[in-house]
């Protein structure tokens, strides 16, 4: 940007014996202009358009400070101009600041002398000649803007010069959170819808590209895009450079949305570092948020956030307090959640009303269940008990034969565990179940017993299983089905 040409063509004015000077000077003129791509726009019938205005057929200049989103980077040219054409501008110094709906933020520039405690940026503007200086700031808010420009000039006295530009900023796309599945103790699938919304607020808005997407994760966390890999992707990243080179197939991998248009991406979220690994994740945890990069049909950037994701409780109990019955412990994150809500009434130092840990005081999670079973075929399956209470207990786990369908104990239905410790004590036990029928069954009837107060608690249901047939009675059950 090259500065402020000065202004001729008009004599000097002859010198007055009775001015002073050193005492006056002359009075700036600012001018401010945001910097800003053209616009997209054709003729229509009957509309007249100014040889200042059309670029071409269908590009014109913006005629104000146009339609301005969260998260572009809002850039403006500040011009102060000495008109005089025998008077200097003396102790010039430009302040401008950025007032959102939330606080006001000072836009730093060159003209600024409180940049400097010499006061060395105050300038003097010769006659015909100006200065300027560039700002910019990143819009994070939605809502009515406001750009303060102030002026300080001496002229018989410290005089000031102050311009107010009003701009409103909208939301490009509305990115809103789906649903959030945990999946198992540390690990949960966000889904993050993105959706074009200029035109719903009343702008007049075209397609947007979505540059890229990701998912900025809280401490302790990670996130990983979920999506389909291409069928035609090698090994060899060289050849995958090269096939992608072609605009036709950038073109197809990009997602664009016209007004009105959305688009949904899944990530998996997960404890990476070690101290979130052994909390896991429990619910109110704080996810992170989602990041888009977006860009306008002139190809002005944009990046915004979503809103905070946070981790849903488990489906253990309802709305009015009673329990699921189509709940199921296995990659439900129920113990973290039991865990979480015991310290945090430890550490408020009270008794909860009715809270999880309450209702659940021992656990008992499956570790790596099958997810299929033979029938017929005995299985050994390894349970996870947890105390979460702040007393030890003695405790004996029981798989009660008339609470159980389809899958049953095989052997021994209790056994006794002995004193376990309070505040996340826990110890493992293995238990052998087999398939009577075939088909999808849920293991239940899962009871940890206090031997010490007769306490029982009783536990959801642990996990789904398929019951098949062996492969050998596959076969016949086939062969008398293809004879029939």
């Amino acid at each position: 940007m090259s500065t402020v040409p000065p202004i001729t063509g008009a004599a000097p004015a002859a010198a007055n014996p009775l001015r002073d000077d050193a005492a006056m000077g002359a009075v700036p003129t600012l001018k401010v202009m945001r910097l800003q791509a053209g616009i997209l726009g054709s003729p229509t019938a009957g509309a007249l358009l100014s040889s200042n205005q059309l670029l071409s057929s269908n590009l014109l200049l913006p005629d104000s400070f146009g339609v301005i989103h969260v998260g572009e980077t809002f850039s403006a040219y500040l011009g102060v101009l000495n008109a005089s054409n025998d008077l200097s501008v003396r102790g010039l110094s430009m302040v401008a600041q950025l007032q959102t709906p939330s606080r006001r933020i000072l836009l730093p520039t060159a003209l600024d002398a409180r940049n400097n405690n010499n006061n060395s940026s105050l300038r003097e503007v010769a006659p015909g000649e100006g200065v300027d200086a560039l700002i910019s700031r990143r819009l994070e808010e939605v809502g009515q803007h406001i750009l303060r420009v102030e002026v300080s000039y001496n002229s018989n006295g410290a005089k000031t010069l102050r311009k107010f530009y009003r701009f409103n900023v909208t939301d490009p796309l509305q990115i809103t959170t789906e649903s959030v599945t945990r999946s198992g103790d540390a690990t949960c699938l966000v889904s993050i819808n993105i959706e074009n919304v200029m035109e719903k607020q009343g702008v007049t808005g075209g397609a947007v590209a979505i540059s890229s997407i990701g998912f900025d994760a809280a401490d302790g966390l990670s996130a990983k895009q979920i999506n389909v890999e291409d069928e035609s992707d090698t090994d060899d990243p060289v050849q995958n450079i090269t096939q992608r080179q072609s605009a036709l197939e950038l073109y197809d991998k990009t997602v664009i949305l016209q007004p009105g248009d959305s688009y949904q991406y899944l990530f998996s979220v997960n404890a990476e570092s070690e101290a979130a690994a052994l909390r896991g994740i429990a619910c109110g945890d704080e996810l992170g948020k989602a990041c888009v990069v977006f860009q306008k049909t002139m190809g002005e950037l944009g990046k915004i956030y979503s809103s905070p994701v946070m981790c849903p409780p488990t489906a253990f109990l309802k709305e009015d307090g009673s329990q699921n019955s189509k709940f199921v412990v296995n990659g439900s994150g129920l113990s973290v959640d039991v865990a979480a809500a015991s310290a945090q009434r430890s550490s408020s130092s009270g008794k909860g009303n009715g809270s999880l840990d309450e209702l659940l005081p021992v656990t008992v999670e499956p570790i790596d269940p099958p997810s299929t079973m033979r029938l017929s075929a005995p299985e050994n399956i390894s349970l996870l008990v947890v105390n979460h209470s702040s007393q030890a207990m003695n405790l004996q786990i029981q798989m009660r034969l008339s609470r159980m369908s389809g899958v049953v104990v095989c052997g021994p239905s209790f056994i006794t565990l002995g004193s376990v410790p309070p505040s996340g004590g826990s110890c493992t036990v293995d238990f052998r179940l087999v398939a009577l029928v075939a088909g999808l069954f849920s293991v239940s009837g899962c009871f940890v017993v206090d031997l010490t107060t007769g306490m029982e608690v009783e536990q959801p249901v642990l996990f789904d299983v398929f019951a098949k047939l062996p492969a050998d009675v596959s076969e016949e059950e086939e062969k008398k089905e293809n004879l029939l």
